[in-house]
């Protein structure tokens, strides 16, 4: 209950701050963030299903126009970059998929963004590169916190890099911050995307509530800013951010 009132206080003020004064420090224009919601980010439905033969869990999101076509266009350097993502909030632990007991909301995000690439594992394009995928679709998993420094209310969870408690999944990327790259492939097709994640990646986990959300996010490397914030949210499918779907048995 405590993280529905979180999340729907989070919501609420978003919304509110949608219409104010740009007071964050963004460094893309209103208008070239607006320019990224179009019809591919406007989600009409998201399901998790749990299929039992293959013992996966399919993620799925459905938008209005083609899923995956819009993406943003690199700003030249890390500072600023941005990072547009399909987002999946749940209701997991951060446990379940090896990060340590720390607190936030654990999301699956399927994100693309063009200046930097954070999967040194993998190597979405297939062209024998594994430094050059950022632009492509990809996942993560991440933890999220409050943020009043960023319009969208949230960032990802940050540590100090000395901290050896700090417990992290040994498919991320090296970065400061609660962030997975696990590699599950994004498939696209036409109005929909699909990610089939094995249900062992999440501890076996079958049984959780979900979201869906299109949001803009930007790159900070500035002292007081968020490594990784939520500035602006297209769309909450739910309307209220209150993770009121279950996985599909």
């Amino acid at each position: 209950m405590r993280l529905r009132f979180i999340l729907f206080t989070l919501f609420t003020l978003t919304i509110s701050l949608f219409s104010s004064v740009n007071m964050y420090a963004q460094k893309a224009s209103e208008q070239q963030i607006l320019g990224l919601n179009t019809t591919d980010m406007n989600i009409t439905e998201a399901s998790v299903t749990y299929n039992k033969t293959t013992d996966q869990l399919i993620f799925q999101m459905e938008v209005d126009g083609t899923a995956g076509h819009t993406k943003p266009e690199p700003a030249g350097q890390l500072n600023g970059a941005p990072v547009l993502g399909y987002v999946f909030p749940t209701t997991l632990s951060p446990t379940a998929v090896g990060f340590g007991d720390v607190e936030g909301i654990l999301a699956f995000a399927i994100t693309s963004h063009p200046d930097f690439d954070d999967t040194p594992l993998w190597d979405e394009n297939g062209d024998h590169n594994y430094e050059n995928d950022g632009k492509c679709y990809h996942t993560h998993w991440v933890v999220l916190g409050e943020d009043d420094r960023v319009e969208g209310g949230l960032s990802v969870e940050e540590f100090d890099k000395e901290d050896q408690s700090v417990v992290l999944p040994p498919t991320n990327p090296g970065m400061s911050m609660y962030l997975d790259s696990p590699g599950f492939p994004v498939v696209f097709d036409d109005d929909m995307l699909s990610v089939a994640v094995p249900a062992q990646r999440v501890s076996n986990e079958k049984a959780f509530n979900y979201d869906g959300v299109a949001a803009y996010m930007e790159v900070s490397t500035e002292k007081g800013q968020p490594m990784l914030g939520v500035y602006k949210v297209f769309k909450v499918l739910s309307g209220d951010l209150s993770l009121p779907y279950s996985v599909q048995q």
